[in-house]
């Protein structure tokens, strides 16, 4: 089973890939028409844990000459530092302006590695290989590259479009189970604001395995996710509208990861608290929100954060850093209903610290749910 989706952009149409084992024949299919005699590859340390071997099998089938850089898990690689080490490696290496550069992990390495394509030798072909579910569905749609600046998270960045993104789910199978959760937030996020059937189509994977949630289910949901995002990039490329909701969540998520200091909460869990209390905001600014479609989720996640260890003015000081605030007010994703959301200012203090509120009480109620266990 392999989706084949094309994905336009003022760069060019570039096709985006998913199935499983698809990753030598999606990269030939590429590349057929490409002079490959070198072949760079930048990839997560902890993929190449388990894939190394069969990496470099199928680059070698590919070029003669390759050459990779490994980088270390974790936000703290999306930093001014493993750039320049990056773009160092591939200036050193003789990497010229039509040397392929493949990426290969998760949404912090997509994310350095699209930056360190878009600015050596003022752009090289960029093709990405999400290994996690959050990659796949989110962060290696769309053009946006980014590292972080002390200040805040993606802060430094360009919008530089890949030559193809392969979404090969055979990847997934070395993931860890929280892995595959924080990918189920960007999934349920599309829910919300675009297609309630996949809050249904979500629910494998309140499987208690991973190893047995049917890849005839996920590859076409992980496809869907793809089109919604690839849809909504084509019609807004640069964020100058409608683009913007795909952060519903994001700016409640960015404020807890900041204040976590990137470390003791992860992206996908900080978006799915991000959406509980943008779902509250929606609600106390008169949406029509029937019910809840993320609470058969809730009892997935847990969280190595206490409700403590946060504050109303440090978390609001941190949106306030967020790289989308145009205004002095705080602007927000919410919905007007399932399905259509909507930006929203609000400069009513309480009504934000209402909606923290639902954060700090999903935490408290996480953290006696473990202690009850």
């Amino acid at each position: 089973m392999k989706h084949k989706l094309s994905i336009r952009s003022s760069a060019g149409t570039y096709p985006a890939f998913a199935g499983e084992h698809i990753l030598k024949e999606s990269l030939n299919e590429i590349l057929e028409d490409h002079v490959t005699d070198k072949l760079f590859i930048l990839a997560d340390e902890n993929v190449l844990r388990h894939h190394q071997e069969h990496i470099k099998h199928i680059a070698s089938s590919i070029a003669g000459d390759i050459h990779l850089i490994s980088i270390p898990r974790g936000e703290s690689s999306k930093s001014v530092k493993f750039w320049s080490r990056s773009v160092d490696f591939l200036l050193q290496n003789g990497a010229r302006r039509n040397t392929p550069l493949v990426v290969i992990g998760g949404g912090v390495t997509g994310d350095l590695g699209g930056f360190v394509a878009a600015t050596t030798l003022r752009g090289m072909p960029l093709i990405h290989v999400p290994t996690t579910i959050l990659a796949m569905v989110d962060s290696s749609i769309g053009g946006k590259t980014g590292i972080n600046h002390q200040t805040g998270k993606n802060l430094i960045g360009s919008f530089y479009q890949p030559k193809a993104v392969i979404a090969d789910t055979a990847f997934l199978r070395s993931l860890p189970r929280n892995e595959w959760i924080n990918g189920l937030s960007e999934i349920l996020k599309y829910g919300a604001i675009h297609d309630s059937e996949i809050f249904s189509e979500a629910k494998i994977f309140l499987n208690e395995r991973t190893d047995e949630i049917p890849r005839e289910k996920l590859i076409p949901l992980i496809a869907k996710c793809i089109g919604i995002k690839a849809d909504i990039v084509e019609k807004d490329e640069f964020e100058a509208g409608i683009r913007a909701f795909l952060n519903f969540g994001h700016t409640f998520a960015h404020a807890l990861e900041k204040a976590c200091n990137f470390d003791t909460i992860s992206h996908g869990e900080a978006v799915f608290l991000g959406m509980l209390a943008a779902h509250k905001l929606s609600a106390d600014l008169g949406a029509n929100l029937p019910g809840n479609d993320l609470d058969p989720f809730r009892a997935l996640y847990s969280y190595r954060v206490s409700e403590e260890s946060l504050s109303y003015n440090d978390l609001n000081k941190f949106m306030l850093s967020d790289k989308k605030r145009t205004g002095k007010h705080f602007t927000f994703v919410v919905l007007e209903k399932w399905q259509q959301p909507a930006l929203k200012t609000v400069n009513d203090q309480q009504l934000i610290n209402s909606a923290w509120n639902v954060v700090f009480e999903e935490l408290k109620n996480c953290r006696q749910t473990d202690i009850n266990a």
